[in-house]
């Protein structure tokens, strides 16, 4: 697709004028271009529609993950710099303007690397020891609620499960025989999971696809860095973005010994990877329908 002037004419003052705009893939939800202007190459989101106004929280996202991610020197984490984003208002697409990473090559240390990388990052915690964020944001194109909680089973069931339970009501995609399980299992979240765990900064949507390898190596050793790209951040448990790493698969094996040689893991995380999940498959279930619902309900079951 061409690219609009009007998203043109708003990125100019960052950029300059755009010399070439191509499509790139992983687009599935807003357009993902290629930017060529002022010398420069940059990565280009934008979208019309609904998508278009979840713009701004994912650059807020972007930029506190980058905050964390720069706090550990010569961090093998790299996250692209936010240059303008703007959402989406009548008549007006929205965008979202970073900085191109190139793309690299998995290598042999490549999944050790970012075990490491993502302990390190979820070692940067929250000052204030609370979980949430400075504003809501998107899981997916879902809205994704983040006021601030002492207490993480709180946050976890009144801003996680809670939301996704009621909007896959609204969509009719619920089951009624799960709400008296679910009531069940919202109760004894004080007890499945940590009251206070460290309140680390989490990626929030961290599977395969939205971890890329960059050319741009690490200083020492060398090798490629692990990219990460279209986050929900939140400060929380970091079991939570362990745990979606293994619902649909696609990282290595070392990924999981470099992570808990680094920052080993709490007992009990199996069973807690199960809760954590039940989020994320609620999210597909209202993204996608009914083929998440025999994963929805095994969880429930698994807890009442």
């Amino acid at each position: 697709m061409t690219l609009p002037a009007a998203v043109a004419d708003a990125i100019r003052p960052h950029v300059g004028a755009v010399r070439s705009a191509e499509p790139v893939g992983g687009g599935c939800i807003v357009h993902a271009t290629r930017v060529e202007a002022g010398g420069a190459t940059y990565f280009l989101k934008w979208s019309e529609d609904e998508a278009g106004r979840t713009f701004e929280a994912e650059a807020a996202g972007l930029r506190a993950l980058r905050d964390a991610a720069r706090n550990e020197a010569g961090s093998p984490l790299l996250v692209p710099e936010v240059l303008a984003a703007e959402n989406a208002v009548h008549l007006r697409p929205g965008f979202l303007l970073m900085a191109w990473i190139e793309p690299g090559r998995k290598d042999a240390g490549f999944w050790q690397r970012f075990g490491e990388g993502l302990a390190a990052l979820h070692r940067h915690t929250a000052p204030n020891g609370r979980y949430g964020f400075g504003r809501d944001n998107f899981i997916g194109r879902l809205r994704q609620p983040n006021a601030w909680h002492d207490r993480w089973p709180d946050f976890f069931g009144s801003r996680r499960l809670e939301p996704q339970i009621e909007m896959a009501r609204e969509q009719a995609r619920w089951n009624a025989a799960w709400s008296r399980p679910a009531d069940r299992l919202l109760g004894r979240l004080g007890d499945l999971l940590p009251a206070a765990p460290p309140a680390s900064v989490l990626h929030g949507d961290l599977w395969s696809g939205n971890v890329l390898a960059a050319s741009e190596p690490v200083p020492a050793p060398a090798g490629s860095r692990a990219a990460l790209i279209d986050p929900a951040v939140y400060v929380g448990h970091r079991e939570t973005d362990l745990a979606l790493t293994e619902l649909f698969g696609g990282f290595g094996r070392p990924f999981y010994d470099a992570y808990r040689t680094a920052w080993p893991l709490e007992p009990g995380y199996e069973e807690r990877r199960a809760v954590y999940n039940l989020y994320h498959l609620l999210n597909h279930l209202n993204h996608f329908g009914a083929g998440y619902a025999a994963g929805v309900e095994r969880t429930l079951r698994r807890f009442s």
